[in-house]
């Protein structure tokens, strides 16, 4: 029995060691639709876009009355860093990740100092396959818990849209009696805007 077990010990643990080398080496699981949001998106890195408010059913802010502008500014095989400048605010920045099961939306808010503030890296996680022209982000279960602790428990609702045709970049975010969208104008780059803050320059 005992020379069983010797014979087999590295034999088993040659079987683990090699699935965990192909586990570490497999790829990402492949959805087609989500794979060609992700890379029509990742096509436009390095430009930047302006945008305007299209629908906004709350009092207005200063998204109603500041240049806004969109910055896909790094691209990686699985991630996306999308500064959205409103006027010379540069604390806002989209992450979109390919996480293996799907695409993440993430906030990622800083001060100017480059620290992070109370309300950040707050989303959503896909929960289907959605469209090449569209994904949905539903609040994930850390958000949710974040926005209990703001004591703002109605954005435990919220579901972020992003949209991308040829001409348009849209963000969207809806939530029971709530909506607000920005259009971005893709038929036309501008200008870089500042670093956002909290990157490096490179």
């Amino acid at each position: 029995m005992n020379n069983n077990i010797n014979v087999l010990t590295p034999i088993v643990c040659g079987l683990i060691a090699f699935s965990n080398s192909a586990l570490a080496q497999a790829p990402l699981v492949s959805i087609p639709s989500q794979d060609a949001f992700f890379e029509q998106i990742k096509s436009l890195c390095g430009q930047s876009f302006l945008g305007k408010v299209v629908v906004d059913n709350a009092p207005p802010s200063s998204f109603n009355t500041s240049k806004l502008v969109m910055h896909i500014r790094k691209c990686s095989d699985t991630e996306l860093q999308i500064p959205f400048h409103v006027g010379d605010d540069a604390s806002r920045t989209w992450i979109i990740t390919k996480t293996g099961s799907g695409l993440s939306l993430k906030h990622d808010h800083r001060h100017k100092d480059g620290s992070s503030d109370v309300s950040t890296m707050y989303g959503g996680h896909t929960l289907d396959a959605g469209w090449p022209q569209v994904q949905t982000f539903p609040a994930d279960e850390y958000s949710k818990a974040l926005f209990v602790k703001l004591k703002i428990p109605q954005s435990i609702g919220n579901s972020w849209q992003m949209y991308i045709y040829p001409d348009t970049f849209t963000y969207r975010l809806t939530r029971q009696g709530r909506e607000f969208r920005v259009d971005f104008d893709l038929t036309h780059s501008i200008e870089q805007p500042v670093t956002p803050w909290g990157y490096s320059e490179k």
